[in-house]
């Protein structure tokens, strides 16, 4: 019987982390097998390597929504064993054993070829969250954002989503405000192409105040929560915010003022049950005429590490992108 090794989440009685080894057999069953090379880590996965239920209901579980590697069994018409491919969302490492293991194996239906531009390692730099910021980006331009309309501002910019879009964002030619709370972080963000930095303690003002004055073209918001709702009040007129994250709160106590009288948008992104035509599209799109160096923003673990960087995302401490190098 083959063994594989997978992070191993579980609960006796507080949750525990450990790198074991596993049977095959034990796998979910699915259509296609896929030897994994490279996953990711990111902060739904933390969510779920503690016991958040809201992420994960049942354990012992492996997490891990991001995947690439290559296909060694498949069942599945379009799939043969060679094949490299990429997973991410869907039930993957939620409540389906998921990608931070030697192995998964998963319906077809999850599944994209590797887009010919990105090696898989690049692909799992980007991630869950790489993807998310391109989602965002994507929403904001056709919504009408031009490079000249002003400043765009991206909340949490030294988390994964955050790091991407201020990359892409400054690629492309826009005028990029970060803001953060890590000081310490600001030659990171400047790295990146941000324009600015600002302190994350200048969006939490003015909560109280129905309106705020005019300061922003557009904003890829991932923390949500009242400096969601600040945003969107500051939005210049006809400005969007595509907002993709909950770590500042779920809640968002607004009113009707800046959708009525400044004509804002709030665009959602949703990168998990994404259609499979869509994710693939935006897989190609960075690939090809989004594609950038992201050697800057990431930081390179085994599968062995992978409790340990969990604990740096969860106390805040981790910037840029996490990849782990499963095959070594």
């Amino acid at each position: 019987m083959t063994t594989y090794r997978a992070l191993w989440v579980t609960e006796e009685p507080q949750f525990k982390q450990q790198v074991i080894r596993r049977d095959l057999d034990e796998l979910p069953a699915g259509e296609v097998l896929v030897r994994v090379h490279y996953s990711s880590l990111n902060y739904k996965d933390a969510l779920s390597a503690t016991g958040n239920r809201g992420v994960t209901r049942n354990f012992p579980h492996t997490p891990g929504i991001d995947a690439a590697g290559v296909v060694e069994h498949s069942t599945a018409e379009g799939f043969v064993p060679g094949d490299e491919v990429i997973v991410t969302g869907y039930d993957l490492g939620m409540n389906t054993y998921g990608g931070l293991a030697d192995y998964i194996r998963v319906p077809a239906s999850w599944l994209i070829k590797r887009p010919a531009g990105l090696s898989l390692r690049e692909a799992m730099i980007l991630g869950t969250a790489g993807f998310t910021a391109g989602l965002c980006v994507y929403k904001l331009v056709r919504a009408g954002l031009q490079t000249g309309d002003g400043d765009v501002l991206v909340t949490g910019a030294t988390g994964g989503v955050g790091s991407v879009a201020v990359k892409l964002l400054s690629q492309l030619g826009y005028r990029v405000v970060a803001a953060t709370g890590k000081a310490d972080q600001i030659p990171f963000l400047q790295e990146l192409g941000a324009a600015e930095v600002i302190d994350r303690a200048e969006l939490g003002e003015g909560t109280d105040r129905p309106m705020l004055k005019s300061r922003w073209a557009a904003a890829v918001d991932t923390v949500g929560g009242d400096v969601l709702f600040n945003v969107v009040k500051s939005l210049n007129y006809g400005g969007s915010v595509a907002c993709c994250g909950l770590t500042a709160g779920t809640h968002f106590n607004g009113n009707v003022f800046p959708f009525i009288l400044r004509g804002a948008n709030l665009l959602g992104v949703d990168s998990v049950e994404l259609p499979l035509v869509a994710k693939a599209s935006m897989w190609d799109m960075l690939s090809l005429q989004w594609k950038m160096d992201l050697e800057p923003l990431v930081d390179e673990i085994s599968l062995e590490d992978t409790p340990q960087a969990i604990a740096r995302i969860l106390a805040g401490h981790q910037k840029g992108r996490v990849l782990v190098n499963v095959i070594g």
